[in-house]
């Protein structure tokens, strides 16, 4: 048992590790999306606030030209009435500038450098705009625009605003991200960890299956492995009569037999949950499949003084794997044989039920619990019944319910202790079975 937990501990420590990895592979990809979202998103927020920004400017420079001129038309002052539309307009965290075409301030009175050549530009071109950067690690923004008053003056508007308030909004915007894409990385790495088990919870399941499985199988071939070599030694001993010879190989070809059975099981079992054995389906008739089993399984039942009947034999096509179904019926029909005592009685019934084959095989043996009862087709069960009425392995149900469950058919069982059991299987209907044969 050692050897074989080795290799199913390492099996474990495996499937943790895919676990683990399968959980980072879930946060790893989520984060990489949502920054990848967060950076186009940021881009272009980023693009439509600072077009905020200079559409607020561009409309500031519009009402200041506006303003001014209509205060130059209203009280024809000169230059007191643009000192009066600057002071009128008022703009908050706008900056407004009145300026000649030659960049000389009028409002206010002293301008920047860079503010009177984006003046002189804009006198040229009509639209000017311009970045500085201040001592102090400012950015500002301007938009300048020339207009002409109704005296005939060309003047240039010019507003300016602190790109701080984009980075404000930046930080801001950056701040509410960054938080909620931590509770979605959490959230996400949480869930993660919650998909990895269940994507891991078959392989999990497999590993615990093939745990039992290799315990059971241990245990199962441990008994005629030790009969076998207990007898070989006996006989090897000292010389024996033949008699006792001829008996010593009884026992070991009884047992040989057992363990054979058992490997074969197992190999049925282990093709089965590897996907290797898959049934080749052809149309025929389960009557005569069963008709061919009937004789074997009656010189089983002789031997037993069990009686063997047929009650219904109808024609049934079916879709099936004539070999599976054969070895599912003489799995039903060894089962009931081997669990009903002597003077007992057996009966097989083969027929269409509402359109749907129907084998059904019925005994008058000993019945099973209704605690065991659950746990029949389970691999290696053998209820305290099971245990007094044979000596199997307690794979051939399991055998029998991986037939029925590849040819899409049910298989049920009813049964009461000392009152025999009922073991029913529902095959789907045939379309292309009943077409072939007729």
């Amino acid at each position: 048992m050692a050897n074989s937990s080795t290799p199913l501990a390492t099996a474990d420590r495996a499937v943790a590790r895919v676990r683990k990895r399968l959980t980072l592979w879930y946060a790893g990809t989520f984060t990489v999306i949502l920054l990848l979202l967060g950076i186009g998103l940021f881009i272009a927020v980023r693009r439509q606030l600072s077009r905020q920004l200079d559409d607020s400017l561009s409309d500031a420079t519009l009402e200041l030209a506006r303003v001014a001129s209509s205060r130059e038309l209203q009280q024809e002052q000169g230059d007191s009435a643009l000192i009066d539309a600057v002071d009128e307009l008022r703009i908050p965290e706008r900056s407004l500038y009145l300026l000649d075409a030659s960049g000389h301030p009028l409002v206010p009175s002293e301008a920047e450098e860079w503010i009177r050549r984006s003046a002189i530009t804009a006198a040229r071109r009509g639209v000017a705009s311009a970045l500085h950067d201040t001592d102090d690690n400012r950015t500002l923004r301007l938009e300048a625009r020339s207009f002409r008053t109704p005296a005939g003056r060309t003047l240039i508007a010019a507003a300016i605003a602190d790109r701080l308030e984009l980075e404000e909004r930046y930080a801001d915007l950056i701040g509410a991200f960054a938080g909620a894409g931590l509770v979605a990385v959490i959230l996400v790495a949480v869930g993660g960890s919650v998909l990895a088990r269940q994507s891991i919870a078959p392989i999990e399941a497999a590993a615990d299956n093939m745990r039992r499985f290799m315990a059971d199988a241990a245990h199962e071939l441990k008994t005629p492995i030790a009969i076998l070599r207990t007898n070989a030694g006996v006989a090897l001993q000292r010389s024996r009569a033949p008699e006792d010879y001829r008996s010593a190989l009884g026992s070991v070809e009884e047992e040989s037999r057992r363990l054979g059975v058992i490997v074969d099981h197992l190999l049925v079992l282990a093709r089965a949950d590897g996907g290797v054995s898959h049934p080749r389906l052809q149309p025929l008739y389960l009557d005569d499949l069963a008709a061919d089993c009937l004789g074997a399984a009656r010189a089983m039942a002789e031997g037993k003084s069990v009686e063997l009947g047929v009650t219904r034999f109808e024609e049934t096509p079916v879709d099936a794997d004539p070999a599976l179904i054969r070895e599912m019926l003489l799995i039903l029909l060894d089962n009931a044989i081997k669990f009903t005592p002597a003077g007992g009685k057996i009966e097989l019934s083969i027929a269409m039920n509402e359109g749907s084959p129907t084998l059904v095989v019925r005994d008058t043996g000993i019945g099973i619990s209704t605690d065991d009862l659950p746990h029949i087709f389970d691999r290696f069960y053998r209820g305290e019944r099971g245990r007094k009425g044979g000596n199997g392995a307690g794979l051939g149900l399991s055998i029998a319910r991986w037939v029925a469950e590849e040819h899409k058919a049910t298989i049920n069982v009813k049964s009461e202790p000392e009152h025999g059991t009922m073991m029913t299987v529902v095959f789907p209907p045939s379309e292309r079975a009943t077409a072939a044969v007729l």
